[in-house]
């Protein structure tokens, strides 16, 4: 095996690695984070709509009350009974576990995005190993998992603690005080503590999402030697990818090779390159380089013209010119005319041809 598989995974995960990942259900989310959203938003929707949810129970108590002597019991009035209270208590209740339901799954979608995985779904008997499970509470993970869970105990106290200390001579009034009053102040203050601990939740949570972020990504970390088995995989392995790139020019050559002797006149340097050009007026709007190539090409294509009797003209700036403006097939652009004009016109002359 490659000396490079044993190195240490440095470099960061590959677009294409992240991707199959999230595909296996493997992703950075943190659930105290989505649990402290939603005990949030559920304060936060009890504050808001526990006075219409208060009403709605109240009334209904009070309709219990003071009708249950006028009940008949039957089958047809429990049942009529049992439809209201089901009405009531869902009318009531309905808007937070809505609220609630939308929130869950909204503050996961906004940690993983669009996921669904049925290998997350997949049973692990593995994980049902008496063994496995020993040896996973002694790893540095569950370690750190450990001491978050300890820091988060403490704070959570500590804030818990002030509070409610925060809180004691309101409570100290309670027995000059009325039952609803009592009742009254006794949900101020819990929704005040709440409050003040789900903040601090809310902070911990944001801090333990980006450490499972970072974890995700450090877990799927990798080695030089990942990457180029992952470049092999999707791009092709690139010794082949330059084999198959050296046949094409060399049969691109051979095909521009063919074309030669069916040129008009061949530009030299005299040694370094040479350009051959093509004009047929029926068919072109002007000449055509159809070859061209510099050193061992440039020998080879005036051979096969000489062997052709295509006549073979020295013009240095000409043959630089075309050589480094015009690729094979395009046609002389228009500053060249003149030049290549020329050379055409005696080589026409020498072969007794007018155009």
């Amino acid at each position: 095996m490659p000396e490079e598989s044993f190195q240490e995974r440095t470099e960061k995960a590959t677009p294409r690695r992240i991707r199959e990942a999230r595909e296996k259900g493997q992703v950075a989310r943190s659930q105290d984070l989505s649990a402290v959203i939603v005990m949030l938003c559920g304060v936060a929707a009890l504050v808001a709509l526990g006075p219409a949810m208060s009403r709605e129970l109240r009334g209904l108590l009070t309709w219990t009350l003071s009708d249950s002597a006028k009940f008949a019991i039957d089958p047809g009035t429990m049942q009529g009974f049992f439809v209201k209270v089901g009405w009531v208590f869902v009318k009531a209740t309905a808007p937070i576990i809505l609220a609630l339901t939308v929130i869950a799954f909204g503050s996961s979608y906004l940690q993983v995005g669009n996921v669904f995985s049925n290998s997350a779904l997949e049973p692990k008997f593995d994980k049902l190993n008496p063994v496995t499970g020993a040896k996973n509470l002694l790893t540095l993970k569950s370690l750190v998992a450990l001491a978050r869970d300890v820091f988060k105990l403490t704070i959570i106290g500590l804030i818990a603690y002030h509070a409610i200390k925060k809180e004691v001579p309101t409570l100290v009034t309670f027995p000059q005080m009325s039952a609803g009053e009592i009742g009254t102040s006794m949900i101020s203050i819990s929704v005040r503590i709440a409050f003040k601990i789900l903040l601090a939740l809310l902070v911990l949570a944001a801090l333990d999402f980006a450490y499972q972020r970072f974890d995700y990504l450090r877990g799927l970390r990798m080695s030089h030697q990942d990457i180029k088995e992952e470049f092999k995989t999707t791009e092709g392995d690139p010794l082949t990818k330059g084999r198959i790139r050296s046949i094409q020019r060399e049969q691109a050559r051979r095909r521009m090779m063919q074309d030669v002797p069916k040129a008009d006149v061949v530009i030299t340097n005299p040694t370094q390159l040479a350009v051959a050009l093509k004009y047929e007026a029926d068919e072109m709007d002007a000449p055509t380089v159809i070859a061209k190539g510099e050193r061992l090409v440039a020998q080879a294509i005036k051979k096969i013209a000489q062997e052709a009797g295509i006549p073979i003209l020295e013009n240095k700036p000409l043959a630089q010119a075309l050589f480094k403006t015009v690729e094979i097939g395009m046609q002389v652009p228009g500053h060249l005319y003149r030049a290549v004009a020329e050379v055409l016109a005696f080589v026409y002359s020498l072969k007794g041809k007018s155009r």
